[in-house]
């Protein structure tokens, strides 16, 4: 099944007050790249986290069809950074982000 294709996506209340714009977009961007690349489960975990004074990290999971962890380093100057863990759920109908904490 190819997840991630409704075209409908929205972000929770959390996401929207703690996330800033530039990390919202490049979660969705890294989950369209690799939906051409692997079968996506329904549910992408990404772990944010600070790494150093100038950098994002982000930590990309899944569990299901097939175990993966992916790990990207953004180099953020003048962004503010973010420690967060967030969800990417897609239940076919549309895809939502929310912390994990909303959950």
């Amino acid at each position: 099944m190819n997840r991630f294709n409704s075209g409908k996506r929205y972000i929770s209340r959390g996401i929207d007050a703690e996330l800033p714009e530039y990390l919202i977009i490049m979660l969705w961007q890294y989950i369209d790249f690799l939906k051409d690349k692997c079968e996506l489960d329904y549910l992408q975990v990404f772990r944010l986290y600070k790494e150093g004074e100038h950098s994002q990290g982000i930590e990309h999971t899944q569990e299901q069809p097939k175990p993966f962890k992916r790990r990207y380093t953004l180099f953020a100057e003048n962004a503010p950074l973010v420690n967060a863990k967030v969800y990417v759920i897609d239940d076919e109908t549309h895809e939502t982000m929310i912390l994990a904490e909303e959950y």
